[in-house]
Protein backbone atom coordinates (compact mmCIF):
# COMPACT_ATOMS: atom_id res chain seq x y z
CA UNK A 1 0.00 0.00 0.00
CA UNK A 2 1.42 3.36 -1.06
CA UNK A 3 1.87 6.36 1.26
CA UNK A 4 -0.98 8.17 -0.55
CA UNK A 5 -3.36 5.29 0.18
CA UNK A 6 -2.29 5.17 3.84
CA UNK A 7 -2.88 8.90 4.28
CA UNK A 8 -6.30 8.60 2.62
CA UNK A 9 -7.29 5.73 4.92
CA UNK A 10 -6.11 7.63 8.01
CA UNK A 11 -8.15 10.70 7.01
CA UNK A 12 -11.22 8.56 6.24
CA UNK A 13 -10.88 6.76 9.59
CA UNK A 14 -10.71 10.09 11.43
CA UNK A 15 -13.77 11.34 9.53
CA UNK A 16 -15.52 8.04 10.31
CA UNK A 17 -14.92 8.46 14.07
CA UNK A 18 -15.97 12.12 13.89
CA UNK A 19 -19.20 11.20 12.08
CA UNK A 20 -20.01 8.64 14.80
CA UNK A 21 -19.70 11.24 17.57
CA UNK A 22 -21.70 13.83 15.60
CA UNK A 23 -24.43 11.29 14.84
CA UNK A 24 -24.83 10.35 18.50
CA UNK A 25 -24.85 14.01 19.52
CA UNK A 26 -27.93 14.94 17.48
CA UNK A 27 -31.45 13.96 18.45
CA UNK A 28 -34.85 15.15 19.63
CA UNK A 29 -33.42 15.67 23.13
CA UNK A 30 -30.60 18.18 23.54
CA UNK A 31 -27.74 16.45 25.37
CA UNK A 32 -24.46 18.32 26.07
CA UNK A 33 -21.53 17.07 24.01
CA UNK A 34 -19.51 16.11 27.10
CA UNK A 35 -22.41 13.97 28.38
CA UNK A 36 -22.72 12.33 24.95
CA UNK A 37 -19.05 11.27 24.99
CA UNK A 38 -19.28 10.02 28.59
CA UNK A 39 -22.56 8.24 27.84
CA UNK A 40 -20.92 6.30 25.01
CA UNK A 41 -18.70 4.67 27.63
CA UNK A 42 -21.53 4.12 30.15
CA UNK A 43 -20.14 6.69 32.61
CA UNK A 44 -21.80 7.25 35.99
CA UNK A 45 -21.37 11.02 35.55
CA UNK A 46 -24.32 11.20 33.12
CA UNK A 47 -27.93 11.55 34.28
CA UNK A 48 -30.01 8.38 34.01
CA UNK A 49 -32.39 9.78 31.39
CA UNK A 50 -29.58 10.94 29.10
CA UNK A 51 -27.69 7.68 29.59
CA UNK A 52 -30.80 5.66 28.70
CA UNK A 53 -31.34 7.68 25.51
CA UNK A 54 -27.71 7.32 24.44
CA UNK A 55 -27.41 3.63 25.27
CA UNK A 56 -30.79 2.41 24.02
CA UNK A 57 -31.64 4.75 21.15
CA UNK A 58 -28.70 6.64 19.73
CA UNK A 59 -25.97 4.00 19.91
CA UNK A 60 -28.11 1.27 18.25
CA UNK A 61 -29.13 3.77 15.55
CA UNK A 62 -25.49 4.69 14.92
CA UNK A 63 -24.47 1.02 14.76
CA UNK A 64 -27.34 0.35 12.32
CA UNK A 65 -26.19 3.26 10.13
CA UNK A 66 -22.67 1.79 9.94
CA UNK A 67 -23.93 -1.69 9.04
CA UNK A 68 -26.39 -0.37 6.45
CA UNK A 69 -24.02 2.14 4.83
CA UNK A 70 -21.05 -0.22 4.62
CA UNK A 71 -23.13 -3.24 3.58
CA UNK A 72 -24.92 -1.45 0.74
CA UNK A 73 -21.68 0.15 -0.50
CA UNK A 74 -19.80 -3.15 -0.58
CA UNK A 75 -22.75 -4.88 -2.25
CA UNK A 76 -22.88 -2.16 -4.88
CA UNK A 77 -19.17 -2.58 -5.57
CA UNK A 78 -19.64 -6.34 -6.02
CA UNK A 79 -22.51 -5.84 -8.48
CA UNK A 80 -20.63 -3.23 -10.51
CA UNK A 81 -17.67 -5.58 -10.78
CA UNK A 82 -19.75 -8.64 -11.64
CA UNK A 83 -21.77 -6.92 -14.36
CA UNK A 84 -18.98 -4.51 -15.35
CA UNK A 85 -21.65 -1.83 -15.32
CA UNK A 86 -21.06 1.45 -13.44
CA UNK A 87 -24.80 1.90 -12.90
CA UNK A 88 -25.40 -1.49 -11.27
CA UNK A 89 -26.42 -1.33 -7.62
CA UNK A 90 -27.00 -3.77 -4.75
CA UNK A 91 -30.72 -4.05 -5.59
CA UNK A 92 -30.26 -4.80 -9.29
CA UNK A 93 -30.98 -8.54 -8.87
CA UNK A 94 -34.45 -7.88 -7.50
CA UNK A 95 -33.53 -8.93 -3.94
CA UNK A 96 -34.88 -5.67 -2.49
CA UNK A 97 -38.03 -5.99 -4.59
CA UNK A 98 -38.56 -9.50 -3.24
CA UNK A 99 -38.10 -8.19 0.32
CA UNK A 100 -40.62 -5.42 -0.38
CA UNK A 101 -43.07 -7.98 -1.72
CA UNK A 102 -42.72 -10.05 1.45
CA UNK A 103 -43.54 -7.03 3.61
CA UNK A 104 -46.37 -6.00 1.25
CA UNK A 105 -47.93 -9.47 1.58
CA UNK A 106 -48.02 -8.99 5.36
CA UNK A 107 -49.11 -5.34 5.53
CA UNK A 108 -51.14 -4.83 2.36
CA UNK A 109 -52.31 -8.40 1.99
CA UNK A 110 -53.47 -8.75 5.58
CA UNK A 111 -57.09 -7.96 4.80
CA UNK A 112 -57.11 -9.78 1.46
CA UNK A 113 -55.68 -13.05 2.79
CA UNK A 114 -57.40 -12.85 6.16
CA UNK A 115 -54.60 -12.69 8.71
CA UNK A 116 -55.28 -9.31 10.33
CA UNK A 117 -54.16 -10.70 13.67
CA UNK A 118 -50.58 -11.03 12.44
CA UNK A 119 -48.33 -8.86 14.59
CA UNK A 120 -46.58 -6.12 12.63
CA UNK A 121 -43.51 -6.00 14.88
CA UNK A 122 -40.06 -5.19 13.52
CA UNK A 123 -39.02 -8.82 13.88
CA UNK A 124 -42.05 -10.21 12.02
CA UNK A 125 -41.62 -7.69 9.21
CA UNK A 126 -37.95 -8.69 9.03
CA UNK A 127 -38.97 -12.37 8.69
CA UNK A 128 -41.44 -11.53 5.92
CA UNK A 129 -38.85 -9.38 4.16
CA UNK A 130 -36.17 -12.07 4.42
CA UNK A 131 -38.57 -14.69 3.04
CA UNK A 132 -39.37 -12.53 0.01
CA UNK A 133 -35.69 -11.80 -0.60
CA UNK A 134 -34.79 -15.50 -0.28
CA UNK A 135 -37.53 -16.46 -2.74
CA UNK A 136 -36.18 -14.10 -5.41
CA UNK A 137 -32.61 -15.18 -4.65
CA UNK A 138 -33.57 -18.84 -5.11
CA UNK A 139 -35.03 -18.15 -8.55
CA UNK A 140 -32.07 -15.97 -9.59
CA UNK A 141 -29.59 -18.68 -8.56
CA UNK A 142 -31.46 -21.32 -10.57
CA UNK A 143 -31.50 -19.03 -13.59
CA UNK A 144 -27.82 -18.11 -13.22
CA UNK A 145 -26.77 -21.76 -13.41
CA UNK A 146 -28.41 -22.14 -16.80
CA UNK A 147 -27.24 -18.85 -18.32
CA UNK A 148 -23.70 -18.13 -19.46
CA UNK A 149 -24.16 -14.44 -20.21
CA UNK A 150 -23.89 -12.33 -17.05
CA UNK A 151 -25.79 -9.45 -18.67
CA UNK A 152 -28.83 -11.71 -19.06
CA UNK A 153 -28.89 -12.22 -15.29
CA UNK A 154 -28.92 -8.45 -14.88
CA UNK A 155 -31.94 -8.17 -17.19
CA UNK A 156 -33.72 -11.02 -15.39
CA UNK A 157 -33.13 -9.24 -12.07
CA UNK A 158 -34.69 -6.08 -13.46
CA UNK A 159 -37.68 -8.08 -14.71
CA UNK A 160 -38.16 -9.58 -11.25
CA UNK A 161 -38.18 -6.05 -9.89
CA UNK A 162 -40.90 -5.03 -12.35
CA UNK A 163 -42.94 -8.16 -11.60
CA UNK A 164 -42.86 -7.69 -7.83
CA UNK A 165 -43.71 -3.99 -8.22
CA UNK A 166 -46.75 -4.97 -10.26
CA UNK A 167 -47.92 -7.42 -7.59
CA UNK A 168 -47.42 -4.78 -4.89
CA UNK A 169 -49.50 -2.33 -6.95
CA UNK A 170 -52.34 -4.85 -7.12
CA UNK A 171 -52.17 -5.41 -3.37
CA UNK A 172 -52.13 -1.65 -2.79
CA UNK A 173 -55.25 -1.20 -4.92
CA UNK A 174 -57.27 -3.44 -2.60
CA UNK A 175 -55.76 -2.13 0.65
CA UNK A 176 -57.06 0.41 3.13
CA UNK A 177 -55.57 3.87 3.67
CA UNK A 178 -54.10 2.73 7.01
CA UNK A 179 -52.37 -0.27 5.42
CA UNK A 180 -50.99 1.89 2.61
CA UNK A 181 -49.62 4.33 5.16
CA UNK A 182 -47.91 1.52 7.10
CA UNK A 183 -46.28 0.15 3.98
CA UNK A 184 -45.23 3.63 2.85
CA UNK A 185 -43.55 4.32 6.19
CA UNK A 186 -41.64 1.04 5.90
CA UNK A 187 -40.55 1.91 2.33
CA UNK A 188 -39.12 5.24 3.58
CA UNK A 189 -36.42 3.27 5.39
CA UNK A 190 -35.48 3.64 9.04
CA UNK A 191 -32.35 3.25 11.14
CA UNK A 192 -33.78 3.90 14.58
CA UNK A 193 -36.20 1.05 15.23
CA UNK A 194 -33.81 -1.74 16.25
CA UNK A 195 -33.18 -3.05 19.75
CA UNK A 196 -29.80 -4.43 20.78
CA UNK A 197 -31.19 -7.99 20.44
CA UNK A 198 -32.32 -7.36 16.84
CA UNK A 199 -29.04 -5.60 16.12
CA UNK A 200 -27.10 -8.67 17.28
CA UNK A 201 -28.92 -10.86 14.74
CA UNK A 202 -28.35 -8.19 12.08
CA UNK A 203 -24.62 -8.10 12.87
CA UNK A 204 -24.19 -11.89 12.81
CA UNK A 205 -25.70 -12.21 9.32
CA UNK A 206 -23.80 -9.10 8.17
CA UNK A 207 -20.53 -10.59 9.46
CA UNK A 208 -21.13 -13.85 7.55
CA UNK A 209 -21.48 -11.83 4.35
CA UNK A 210 -18.37 -9.72 5.00
CA UNK A 211 -16.18 -12.73 5.85
CA UNK A 212 -17.36 -14.48 2.66
CA UNK A 213 -16.06 -11.54 0.61
CA UNK A 214 -12.49 -12.24 1.74
CA UNK A 215 -12.50 -15.32 -0.51
CA UNK A 216 -13.50 -13.20 -3.51
CA UNK A 217 -10.64 -10.69 -3.57
CA UNK A 218 -8.60 -12.35 -6.33
CA UNK A 219 -11.57 -13.33 -8.58
CA UNK A 220 -13.01 -9.80 -8.30
CA UNK A 221 -9.81 -8.22 -9.60
CA UNK A 222 -9.56 -10.67 -12.48
CA UNK A 223 -13.21 -10.18 -13.49
CA UNK A 224 -12.46 -6.53 -14.23
CA UNK A 225 -10.39 -7.68 -17.22
CA UNK A 226 -13.22 -9.82 -18.62
CA UNK A 227 -14.55 -13.33 -18.09
CA UNK A 228 -12.33 -14.88 -20.77
CA UNK A 229 -9.20 -13.49 -19.11
CA UNK A 230 -10.44 -14.67 -15.71
CA UNK A 231 -10.98 -18.16 -17.13
CA UNK A 232 -7.43 -18.20 -18.47
CA UNK A 233 -6.20 -17.57 -14.92
CA UNK A 234 -8.17 -20.55 -13.62
CA UNK A 235 -11.16 -18.69 -12.17
CA UNK A 236 -14.37 -20.73 -12.12
CA UNK A 237 -16.81 -18.15 -13.52
CA UNK A 238 -20.05 -19.92 -12.55
CA UNK A 239 -18.85 -20.62 -9.02
CA UNK A 240 -17.55 -17.08 -8.57
CA UNK A 241 -20.74 -15.57 -9.98
CA UNK A 242 -22.90 -17.66 -7.63
CA UNK A 243 -20.65 -16.69 -4.69
CA UNK A 244 -20.95 -12.97 -5.50
CA UNK A 245 -24.73 -13.19 -5.90
CA UNK A 246 -25.06 -15.05 -2.59
CA UNK A 247 -22.93 -12.55 -0.67
CA UNK A 248 -24.81 -9.60 -2.17
CA UNK A 249 -28.13 -11.24 -1.39
CA UNK A 250 -27.11 -11.90 2.22
CA UNK A 251 -26.07 -8.28 2.79
CA UNK A 252 -28.89 -6.54 0.90
CA UNK A 253 -31.48 -9.01 2.21
CA UNK A 254 -30.66 -8.48 5.89
CA UNK A 255 -30.31 -4.71 5.42
CA UNK A 256 -33.67 -4.41 3.67
CA UNK A 257 -35.25 -6.72 6.24
CA UNK A 258 -34.30 -4.57 9.21
CA UNK A 259 -34.00 -1.07 7.70
CA UNK A 260 -36.20 -1.07 4.60
CA UNK A 261 -35.07 -0.29 1.05
CA UNK A 262 -32.48 2.51 1.16
CA UNK A 263 -31.60 4.02 -2.20
CA UNK A 264 -28.46 5.31 -3.92
CA UNK A 265 -25.84 4.51 -1.26
CA UNK A 266 -24.84 1.25 -2.98
CA UNK A 267 -24.82 2.93 -6.37
CA UNK A 268 -22.92 6.14 -5.59
CA UNK A 269 -20.39 5.22 -2.88
CA UNK A 270 -18.31 2.68 -4.89
CA UNK A 271 -17.65 5.40 -7.46
CA UNK A 272 -16.60 7.84 -4.76
CA UNK A 273 -14.15 5.22 -3.48
CA UNK A 274 -12.75 4.73 -6.99
CA UNK A 275 -12.32 8.45 -7.53
CA UNK A 276 -10.70 9.09 -4.13
CA UNK A 277 -8.20 6.23 -4.42
CA UNK A 278 -7.97 6.13 -8.23
CA UNK A 279 -7.63 2.35 -8.31
CA UNK A 280 -9.61 -0.74 -9.28
CA UNK A 281 -7.88 -3.01 -6.75
CA UNK A 282 -10.56 -4.52 -4.53
CA UNK A 283 -8.10 -4.91 -1.65
CA UNK A 284 -8.25 -1.11 -1.49
CA UNK A 285 -11.81 -0.50 -2.68
CA UNK A 286 -13.56 -2.86 -0.24
CA UNK A 287 -12.28 -1.20 2.97
CA UNK A 288 -12.63 2.22 1.29
CA UNK A 289 -16.27 1.48 0.43
CA UNK A 290 -16.83 0.33 4.02
CA UNK A 291 -15.54 3.61 5.45
CA UNK A 292 -17.12 5.96 2.89
CA UNK A 293 -20.47 4.16 2.98
CA UNK A 294 -20.55 4.33 6.77
CA UNK A 295 -19.61 8.02 6.76
CA UNK A 296 -22.23 8.94 4.15
CA UNK A 297 -24.97 7.03 5.98
CA UNK A 298 -24.03 8.51 9.36
CA UNK A 299 -24.11 12.06 8.01
CA UNK A 300 -27.35 11.34 6.11
CA UNK A 301 -28.94 10.15 9.35
CA UNK A 302 -27.61 13.21 11.18
CA UNK A 303 -29.19 15.48 8.57
CA UNK A 304 -32.44 13.49 8.71
CA UNK A 305 -32.69 14.06 12.46
CA UNK A 306 -33.93 17.63 12.83
CA UNK A 307 -32.07 19.01 15.90
CA UNK A 308 -34.13 19.39 19.07
CA UNK A 309 -37.25 18.16 17.29
CA UNK A 310 -39.33 15.00 17.48
CA UNK A 311 -39.56 14.95 13.67
CA UNK A 312 -37.22 12.81 11.60
CA UNK A 313 -37.02 13.08 7.83
CA UNK A 314 -37.20 9.80 5.82
CA UNK A 315 -33.67 8.47 5.46
CA UNK A 316 -34.45 7.43 1.89
CA UNK A 317 -35.14 11.05 0.98
CA UNK A 318 -31.78 12.20 2.34
CA UNK A 319 -29.78 9.46 0.61
CA UNK A 320 -31.57 10.19 -2.67
CA UNK A 321 -30.84 13.90 -2.37
CA UNK A 322 -27.18 12.97 -1.93
CA UNK A 323 -27.06 10.09 -4.39
CA UNK A 324 -28.97 11.44 -7.40
CA UNK A 325 -26.58 14.37 -8.08
CA UNK A 326 -23.60 12.03 -7.71
CA UNK A 327 -25.02 9.59 -10.28
CA UNK A 328 -25.87 12.46 -12.67
CA UNK A 329 -22.36 13.83 -12.28
CA UNK A 330 -20.91 10.37 -12.92
CA UNK A 331 -22.88 10.07 -16.14
CA UNK A 332 -21.65 13.47 -17.29
CA UNK A 333 -18.05 12.62 -16.33
CA UNK A 334 -18.33 9.03 -17.52
CA UNK A 335 -14.75 8.83 -18.76
CA UNK A 336 -13.42 9.24 -15.24
CA UNK A 337 -15.12 6.09 -13.92
CA UNK A 338 -12.43 3.52 -13.13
Amino acid sequence: MTVKFKISFVLLTMLFLFSIVINISFGSVNIPFKSVVLGMFNSDNVTDNWLYIIQNYRLPKTATAILVGSGLSISGLLMQTLFRNPLAGPFVLGISSGASLGVAMVILGAGIFGFQAFSLSNFNLAIASSFGAFLVLFVVLIVSKNIRNTTSILIIGLMFGSLTSAIISVLAYFSSAEQLQQFMFWSFGSLGNLTWQELQLFFIVYLVGIISILFLLKPLNTLLLGENYAKSLGVNIKKTRTHIILVTAILTGIITAFSGPIAFIGLAVPHLAKMIFNTSNHKILLPASFLIGSIVMLFSDTIAQIPNSAYTLPINAITSIFGAPVVIWLLIRKRRIV
